[in-house]
């Protein structure tokens, strides 16, 4: 997830549906052109109209937009980019390439996946990084922190195994928001049952009936693909150089801060390749370091232009715009309905508020917080108990999330794996599972009222 919260909510500006216009440009630019290259088959056809270009049009149109003076607008625009929240991202990403690249350099990723290699029956590998990556995520609270420490090694496993690479990132997509989605430590949990006033166990009791469907669904089909095309040859394994990974998983399980996990693995793998590699300097150890940060140079770029975009369609009130139709729509249908419809309708808000909110910040946490307050009013209105909108404002946020070709985690995964973000999110089958699963609850759940009461 992205750890992010607005500056401030206080300040509501008045409802916009034209402060929205910058996120279709942007998204116009993105997918229409890459959707466009590739149907005339040119090669890394998303590649072709750099993200962070696509965002500077948007960028324009928000600007013009704006009904403050220039500068205001601008400032405006740097609080976006220079959020605590968003700097905080960023430097994860920095973290994570460093520590990508030099444990690759040092052969820390190839002892790793020999050892994943030796521990997981071929017909069980993409199963059991769904799982790990699962239980990773649900200790650690962030889908980010998750997939910086698993995608590397996922990545060793697939093109050793001769993996789809695409299908493999799903997975390790899908088991960081399985976790994001249910970790009682995790932001978006927090957010979700201050807003709507539930206690997290309630909230998870809510979560886990849907979520855990959806998760069943995900191994069975990511088990019917798990046979690989070539048998994977297993060496003998080098413990010390497994040492960096092995260390930054059980320190993320353990609950320490992301930062100190990425910085001991850079650390443990630069001593590994001085101590083990005969050709491994400080000065290569350095190179890599730098290396690794200009991996994530795409991803950096974009989510800074996006925390600034953000910004001013939120307060140009393209937020307020989104709020206040789901607002109206669920209010007008409420009255020409009976209760049991109201709360189904209500509950079909909760989801369409956050999930468009999401859409338009990438960003699971700032969505459910924009979008919580009206969630909660239209929750006792209709009878919804704080524990089920907590669980949909959970829910949908993290489905939205992990679908979003711009979103932070599909970035990360797409530059780890050398994939467009929009091949790492239409393999994230967790996330399309869990909403379908969640739907089925609201109607299920209200057909089965409306039987007990006739």
């Amino acid at each position: 997830m992205l750890h992010a919260n607005p500056h401030t909510l206080s300040d509501s500006p008045s409802p916009s549906a034209l402060a929205l216009l910058p996120l279709a440009v942007f998204l116009s630019l993105f997918i229409g052109v890459g959707s466009y290259l590739t149907w005339q088959g040119v090669d890394f056809a998303f590649y072709q109209l750099p993200a962070p270009v696509a965002a500077l049009p948007a960028i324009l149109v928000a600007i013009v937009l704006s009904k403050d003076a220039l500068n205001k607008t601008i400032e405006d625009f740097m609080r976006g980019v220079g959020h605590s929240d968003i700097i905080a991202m960023c430097m994860i990403y920095l973290l994570a390439g460093a520590f990508a690249a030099v444990a690759k350099a040092t052969g820390g990723v190839d002892a790793t996946v020999n050892l994943g290699l030796s521990l997981l029956p071929p017909s069980l590998i993409l199963p059991g990084i769904f799982v790990i990556a699962a239980f990773i995520a649900t200790a650690m609270g962030t889908s980010m922190g998750t997939i910086a420490a698993v995608a590397p090694v996922a990545l060793g496993i697939a093109d050793t195994a001769d993996l789809d690479i695409a299908l493999t990132a799903g997975v390790v997509l899908s088991g960081a928001m399985f976790g994001d989605n249910l970790s009682i430590i995790s932001d978006t949990t927090i957010a979700a049952t201050r807003s709507q006033g539930c206690a997290m166990r309630d909230k998870f009791r809510e979560n886990i009936a849907i979520a855990l469907p959806a998760a069943l669904a995900a191994i069975l089909l990511f088990l019917f693909h798990s046979t690989p095309s070539d048998a994977p040859t297993v060496t003998s394994i080098e413990w010390l150089k497994v040492l960096p990974y092995v260390t930054i998983l059980v320190l993320a399980v353990s609950g320490v801060n992301v930062f100190v996990v990425l910085s001991l693995g850079i650390i443990l793998a630069g001593g590994v390749g001085l101590s083990s590699v005969s050709d491994y300097s400080l000065a290569s150890w350095s190179k890599d370091i730098y290396a690794g940060f200009g991996n994530m140079q795409e991803i950096f770029l974009l989510s800074l232009l996006i925390g600034g975009m953000s910004e001013l369609m939120r307060r140009q009130g393209g937020l307020a715009f989104l709020t206040l139709l789901v607002s109206k729509l669920i209010s007008g249908f409420g009255k020409k309905t009976d209760g049991e419809q109201s709360q189904k309708a209500s509950e079909m808000g909760i989801a369409g508020l956050v999930s468009l909110t999401n859409v338009c910040t990438a960003n699971n946490t700032v969505a459910i917080i924009v979008a919580g307050g009206v969630a909660r009013e239209l929750a006792e209105q209709n009878a919804v108990t704080p524990r089920r909108s907590a669980s949909l404002l959970d829910i949908f946020s993290c489905v939205i999330q992990g679908v979003l070709p711009y979103g932070a985690q599909a970035l990360l995964l797409g530059s780890v794996f050398g994939l467009s973000p929009l091949a790492v999110v239409s393999h994230s089958y967790y996330c399309f599972f869990l909403a379908a699963s969640a739907l089925i609850a609201i109607f299920i759940k209200h057909q089965q009222t409306r039987t007990a009461v006739a």
